[in-house]
């Protein structure tokens, strides 16, 4: 479990309490590329292997899914949790993620904090194309089935999750994080390192939907995308300019769509126009 015990006092009707919690860890990840520091996450740690390699894709600093790099971790805080991550990435596999400047400080909760500038949220691509369609209340399923793995969050109540899945709505790989995107770079990596890209069709997050949970998605080919919660309105901009099919609020059998709809199964039957986004 990525948790620690903290001892603390409950206050409570006047009543003083002393209390042991397990609270989430979050620790530091410094990424070195090729003997240079290249950005420093803060992460819950555990699975950093595949955090590391779904962040790189992600942020397009390597340029294929085809290399992974070798991961040597040299140092942990006495604790045995790694702190420093060194990789060697050949030139020809470097993309423009890393040339691009960067902060060296990427915190757990806000990933457009390590951008420098606005121009870097820019996207530009084809839009995703996919047959697969799902009935509203199949989020309610996997969510379920997301729940039933967020253990770290079980103990500690701070932890958020994120899980994709195959086309017939069956779940492929959960993961946990004190971040929403690391939750997310970590279940990209998974997919990337198990050969299991492009087998993704749906992936559904704990909290809310940031608009960079939305490229993340874009990037990993996954066109459903879904929260417990809100997104917020750039995320909706870039879900309908992406081809990305993006739900808010599923919970108990409902769920709003925000762009595309016309993947979700019944929209074709209630409405006249089957590409309405």
């Amino acid at each position: 479990m990525a948790t620690r015990i903290y001892q603390g006092r409950k206050f409570d009707n006047r009543q003083i309490t002393a209390v042991e919690d397990a609270l989430t860890l979050e620790e530091a990840l410094q990424i070195n590329i090729n003997g240079e520091p290249f950005t420093l996450s803060m992460r819950t740690p555990g699975a950093d292997e595949l955090l590391v390699r779904g962040l790189l894709h992600s942020e397009g600093v390597i340029n294929t899914t085809e290399y992974h790099p070798k991961m040597v971790f040299p140092k942990t805080d006495g604790k045995d949790v790694v702190s420093v991550v060194d990789m060697e990435i050949p030139v020809e596999y470097l993309g423009s993620g890393y040339s691009n400047s960067r902060s060296l400080l990427s915190v757990s909760s806000c990933g457009i904090c390590g951008k420098t500038e606005l121009g870097e949220l820019d996207m530009q691509g084809e839009t995703l194309e996919a047959s697969t369609q799902f009935p509203a209340e199949a989020f309610t399923d996997m969510f379920e089935q997301m729940n039933q793995r967020q253990w770290d969050f079980h103990q500690s109540g701070g932890t958020h999750a994120a899980a994709a899945f195959d086309g017939q709505g069956r779940l492929m790989v959960a993961r946990e994080d004190i971040g929403r995107h690391n939750a997310v770079d970590k279940v990209i990596g998974w997919l990337l390192l198990n050969e299991k890209w492009g087998k993704a069709k749906a992936m559904t997050v704990s909290g809310r939907i940031s608009y960079e949970i939305t490229i993340k998605a874009f990037k990993g080919g996954i066109p459903f995308l879904a929260a417990v919660s809100a997104p917020s309105s750039l995320a909706v901009d870039f879900a309908k300019e992406l081809g990305i099919t993006l739900l808010g609020f599923c919970r108990e059998g409902r769920a709003t769509c925000y762009a595309h709809p016309y993947r979700v199964e019944g929209y074709h039957k209630a409405n006249k126009s089957p590409k309405a986004s």
